[in-house]
């Protein structure tokens, strides 16, 4: 079987600053990995290079067992992509927005608009449909950004923070789907902040600190079996121990001193 998505040895630099340093990792059809690390690990570098929206300096990618290529665009066709923070187009209606990104996809325009009506129904977007996106709420405008990133029925996802905005209910149901999905073959490679949700959803999780592979594996490997939770691990792998003695002087400045 060969990897859907496989990093040997990428590198990338902004000037001086090296943010890959040398990543490599290759990952299985119908996986839900989580890809965690703090700001400024590296993390989007990663997608916006396997999406072809930057080129790394070194190393290979391949997508299905195919080397990407600067002249390849064909591959995009069987990603879908849900960026932590975009500008959609706030005139458009939800409906005219799907329907246009499905149709950017290369489906028929009434099918790409059925689709799109019939997804929205099902995750309680139908109210805000046919409103101008301007108008919905931050959850609202999150599903529609959800809902395109899977219109044209892609191989591998790239979601990056998915649950933002979105209430409780919601994200039990998005939480059911990205497994359905999973069951189905699709690859997820999903990236959040949010630790729990990233240990329950995973099948892996891949751990980028100072642009290096820091943990790769199951939560239970990774953890060799240990009594702790992935935020705890995270804390351990970046080095960070100080949320205590930051909260409290934080907060003592708030209150001009211990009370």
């Amino acid at each position: 079987m060969e990897p859907a998505i496989k990093l040997s040895h990428v590198q990338k630099a902004f000037g001086a600053k090296t943010v890959l340093k040398d990543v490599s990792f290759a990952i299985d059809p119908g996986t839900i990995v989580g890809y965690i690390g703090p700001n400024g690990a590296g993390k989007s570098t990663t997608v916006k290079i396997i999406l072809g929206l930057l080129r790394q300096d070194a190393g290979t990618i391949e997508i299905n067992g195919r080397p990407l290529r600067e002249d390849d665009n064909d591959y995009k066709r069987h990603i879908g992509y849900v960026p932590e923070a975009v500008d959609v187009f706030d005139a458009l209606t939800a409906r005219e927005y799907l329907t246009l990104i499905g149709q950017l996809y290369g489906l028929d325009e009434a099918v790409a608009g059925e689709k799109a009506e019939q997804l929205a129904a099902i995750v309680g977007l139908a109210p805000a449909f046919d409103r101008r996106i301007t108008s919905c709420s931050k959850g609202m405008r999150q599903l529609v950004l959800i809902i395109a990133s899977l219109l044209h029925d892609p191989d591998i996802l790239f979601w990056d923070e998915p649950l933002n905005g979105l209430d409780a209910n919601t994200v039990l149901v998005i939480e059911e789907i990205l497994h359905e999905l999973r069951d189905r073959g699709k690859t997820i490679f999903y990236s959040s902040h949010i630790m729990d949700v990233v240990q329950k959803l995973s099948d892996r999780i891949i751990l980028l600190n100072d642009g290096e592979v820091q943990a790769d594996g199951p939560f239970n490997e990774i953890t060799s079996g240990a009594d702790t939770n992935l935020q705890e691990l995270f804390n351990e792998l970046t080095g960070f121990a100080e949320h205590g003695e930051k909260a409290k002087a934080f907060v003592d400045i708030v209150t001009g001193g211990d009370r």
